[in-house]
């Protein structure tokens, strides 16, 4: 499997995952799912995230994460499937960790997979979706350490 992550920081903080943690992530929301892939995961501010937030979904406040698929029938099966964007606000993140009392790092990776999985097309939208979904996130998050965040 190839994973091209094109990572950018918005921001500036010394509580942001690593970009290998970044890549560990995503590769186990991916693996098994498709076989190469290309993202782009911009960690912005609360600023950005409500303008993005209100010209995408219509709502104007912050959220935690965006995610932008990419379609095209264009792509060549030679080439590295480009799967979409993820915005992700890194103060909405840290504020959602402790509310929850969720260590950091394991409401990072929830939110990076939980965005992977949209990129693929899962949604919550009905009930049934939405269970499928998290529990796919929580059997994820427990192979790489983490606890069902559902359960909290």
């Amino acid at each position: 499997m190839t994973i091209k992550i094109d990572l950018q920081f918005a921001i500036k903080s010394k509580t942001l995952p690593t970009k290998n943690d970044f890549k560990t992530w995503v590769n186990e929301a991916c693996v098994n799912r498709i076989d190469n892939i290309e993202l782009c995961i911009r960690i912005i501010d609360e600023k950005e995230s409500a303008r993005l937030n209100k010209i995408f979904r219509g709502k104007d406040y912050p959220t935690n994460i965006l995610s932008f698929p990419y379609e095209s029938d264009t792509l060549s099966e030679e080439s590295t499937p480009l799967i979409g964007d993820l915005a992700i606000c890194a103060a909405i993140i840290e504020q959602e960790a402790k509310t929850q009392q969720t260590e950091l790092p394991a409401h990072w990776a929830h939110i990076v997979i939980h965005g992977c999985l949209h990129l693929l097309g899962y949604d919550h939208q009905t009930e049934k979706h939405a269970k499928k979904m998290e529990n796919l996130e929580a059997e994820i998050l427990k192979k790489i350490g983490y606890d069902d965040p559902y359960l909290l």
